[in-house]
């Protein structure tokens, strides 16, 4: 298996991200509205010949589940997200470290943006494959479109 997409599910946006774990590189990631979710997933699929399917089993998992069925999207696989968001706000610092001299406070002082839902999905490929990401461009808190 070498990509995936990976969602952290929500009810008005879905955190979104497409991976290649044999380079262990994060291609994309995206926090997206609802209603433009299975748009992304199918022009990801579309342009991308992808493995699998992460699927977090979190309260809106049943419905996300049974949109990317009834659209043909597969194969699915649910995983555990328990305590994700929290993690998500660690793993953002990881990956975009705060500059000079906010750097020099500690990290429980430093507050990463509110919009982490690409970063939880990349936590979820994460516990999935066993191994960290890297993510090279920059990540993008706003949500699309």
């Amino acid at each position: 298996m070498t990509l995936l997409i990976s969602i952290d599910p929500g009810n008005q946006k879905c955190g979104l991200l497409l991976a290649d774990l044999k380079k262990s590189i994060v291609i994309s990631g995206k926090i997206v509205k609802k209603n433009f979710v299975i748009r992304l997933i199918n022009d990801w699929i579309h342009n991308n010949s992808i493995d699998l399917i992460l699927l977090g089993n979190g309260t809106t998992s049943q419905y996300w589940l049974s949109q990317l069925n009834s659209n043909n999207i597969r194969p699915v696989k649910l995983v555990d997200e328990a305590s994700t968001t929290l993690r998500a706000r660690e793993r953002y610092l990881e990956l975009s470290p705060p500059n000079f001299p906010t750097n020099l406070l500690p990290k429980t002082l430093i507050f990463p943006p509110s919009n982490l839902d690409a970063v939880v999905a990349l936590i979820l490929v994460e516990d999935y494959s066993k191994k960290k990401l890297k993510w090279e461009k920059p990540i993008e808190i706003r949500i699309w479109p």
